[in-house]
């Protein structure tokens, strides 16, 4: 079997001819340029993590989550398995994408419009807090699984390598900005840091937060403490 390496994602390309048409030229680098690492900011849609358990209730006994599409960060992914989100007074959002690979908690990630639709009020919470918060049913082809809580409006957030937490001089916890350029620019406070070794640097934003600035792949982003 042949095993191919994903492509470069066009933000690290674009930032490794950067540098090195600055280095050719001789030319101090700017301070984006100079960055370890690339920043891609991407819209995180409404999806849900599960435990191996509830994919089960939900799939069959011994189902396993499939691969559908490799995310931006090293070993997570979109799986082919979807659910339907069951909320107050029977309104449902059908094929909520289910995300990889599995975790210890359930958990269903929602923009707020996503919530006024279905008629829940979520809070807004950094992923993995679900204490006390609202809880849902989901329907898979093999059956229902009552969630007690979990239903979140994540907390935009940013992902760093150690590398670039130094770089921009933030420890885990702490809060940047972000701005965002174009016709609909627009500053969003409160990006809460995440550091890991096998992070790459990228900010993830919901779909209300991507709709108000427009966000599209050009669109000139930049980190502020």
């Amino acid at each position: 079997m042949v095993v191919t390496k994903p492509m470069p994602h066009r933000a690290e390309v674009e930032h490794w001819v950067r540098q090195g048409v600055y280095q050719r030229l001789g030319r101090s680098l700017p301070r984006a340029a100079s960055a370890p690492h690339p920043l891609v900011v991407n819209v995180s849609a409404r999806h849900c993590h599960l435990t191996p358990e509830a994919v089960e209730i939900l799939f069959g006994k011994g189902h396993k989550l499939t691969h559908f599409k490799s995310l931006y960060q090293e070993g997570q992914f979109a799986a082919n398995e979807t659910v339907t989100l069951i909320g107050p007074r029977s309104r449902v959002i059908s094929n909520l994408r289910i995300l990889g690979p599995c975790r210890t908690l359930n958990q269903v990630e929602l923009a707020y419009t996503d919530a006024i639709a279905l008629g829940f009020e979520i809070p807004l919470r950094p992923s993995g807090n679900i204490e006390g918060t609202t809880g849902a049913m989901l329907m898979g082809p093999a059956g229902f699984f009552e969630m007690p809580q979990g239903i979140i409006r994540a907390l935009r957030h940013v992902h760093m390598h150690p590398d670039d937490a130094a770089f921009y001089g933030v420890k885990p916890g702490e809060d940047m900005k972000l701005k965002i350029g174009g016709p609909c620019a627009l500053t969003l406070d409160k990006l809460l840091v995440r550091v890991d070794k096998s992070f790459k640097l990228e900010v993830h934003i919901d779909t209300d937060e991507g709709n108000a600035c427009n966000l599209q792949p050009d669109t000139p982003c930049e980190l502020i403490k």
